[in-house]
């Protein structure tokens, strides 16, 4: 039995098989990272409410694209939790959250941190008052530092990590990478370090504080770069779609649309000028090593690309497959979604969401033998949707 069921909270999760089936997480996020992680947490089999002021989380007005009226943005990262509303600022709506607190294994939130003071929710206080709880905070910049109570965004973090610095076709032009990089790189290390400190938490009996930051995560994801420049490499630049050691690695042109080749090692770059059919190409010793390649880059890629713009990509996918070359068409969103592959695999979700309707979105990135059903057990709720059953659940004497 876990803290929250002792506590009076039950359990709402349909697969008692899943790993996290008997954590209680109180979910004080918004917006798109700390979303993320409870989400996954709740993939998992957590049982996770998620708390929203009267206002609402941020994302249920991001848009369009709406479906009936509920945001996208909002059902892509909220799906398996229950949702309470609450207007904290009321002696009512904090003395609630009080109880939900007392019967929670992990509290996660987003609040920056003079918000978390004036509701009495600072790290320090709640562990204080709850020694047995994992508490993660979710925030641009970190508990910490000369900059923790700046306000973080995803575009901020990729900016301030450098990966931007490194992404684009120029140093002219830098470019965000389009998507919520950061925020969901964030929500997966919080849900990882979040299930660790769980574990912790069972076999000692002993909470935990996790500060998780969208500039640390961002930072993370420049690891290789940051290593190679702390050992003396320049200062790295924007070089399109292609890699800073790996020759070649990157797109190229063929007769009829844009590929990506990736000769990842020395054995692949054989194989690859096997498939080019160049066999002065595949001899030249001054191309046998990686480093060879690195040196000689121009020379590499320009000879590869007149080959590759002679045929159409079908071709050439149908042969690099063939002899073991990594290669792929640049898929657009209309060939994902319809990828074989990912169909096979059920990558793409269905939902019977109660507003927006039959849904369809991206679950979690795991596969689990124990229990491969890949069902959601809840739809993201509406505003509101759970308070009073949450609510009722709780032991008034907590």
């Amino acid at each position: 039995m876990s803290v929250g069921q002792e506590k009076g909270l039950e359990d709402q999760s349909d697969d008692r098989n899943l790993p996290l089936s008997d954590v209680r997480v109180l979910d004080l996020t918004g917006s798109y990272a700390g979303p993320t992680a409870t989400m996954l947490l709740a993939d998992m089999g957590a049982s996770v409410v998620k708390v929203e002021d009267p206002h609402g989380d941020d994302t249920r007005r991001w848009g369009p694209p709406f479906v009936n009226g509920a945001s996208t943005w909002f059902l892509s990262a909220n799906r398996n939790k229950r949702g309470v509303c609450l207007d904290l600022k009321t002696s009512e709506g904090a003395e609630a959250l009080q109880r939900l607190l007392a019967a929670s294994d992990v509290l996660i939130t987003s609040f920056n941190p003079s918000k978390l003071d004036r509701l009495g929710l600072a790290p320090d206080e709640v562990t204080q008052r709850h020694p047995d709880l994992v508490y993660c905070l979710i925030s641009g910049f970190g508990l910490d530092g000369p900059d923790s109570a700046l306000s973080g965004y995803d575009l901020i973090a990729q900016a301030r990590s450098g990966l931007m610095s490194v992404t684009g076709a120029s140093p002219d032009s830098p470019q965000r990478v389009s998507t919520a990089l950061s925020d969901s790189v964030a929500g997966l290390v919080a849900s990882f370090a979040i299930a660790c400190a769980v574990y912790h938490q069972r076999r000692t009996g002993h909470g935990d504080v996790v500060d998780i930051s969208l500039l640390d995560s961002a930072l993370f994801l420049m690891a290789p770069r940051v290593a190679a420049f702390l050992a003396g490499a320049e200062e790295p630049r924007p070089c399109g779609a292609t890699d800073s050691v790996l020759t070649p690695y990157q797109s190229f042109a063929t007769k009829d649309r844009p590929i990506v080749v990736a000769a990842g090692n020395d054995m692949m770059w054989r194989r690859l000028c096997s498939a080019l059919g160049d066999d002065q190409l595949a001899a030249d010793p001054e191309l046998a090593t990686t480093a060879g390649r690195q040196r000689n880059r121009p020379r590499v890629v320009a000879t590869v690309a007149e080959h590759l713009r002679r045929r159409p990509a079908t071709e050439w996918l149908a042969r690099f497959a063939e002899l073991g070359v990594p290669s792929s068409a640049i898929h657009t969103l209309t060939e994902v979604v319809n990828d074989p592959q990912l169909e096979y695999r059920e990558s793409i979700i269905k939902a019977d969401h109660p507003i927006a309707g039959p849904t369809e979105m991206v679950g979690p990135p795991w596969r689990l033998r124990s229990h491969p059903s890949r069902d959601i057990r809840l739809p993201a709720p509406g505003l509101g949707e759970h308070t009073g059953e949450v609510l009722a659940e709780l032991n008034p004497d907590t």
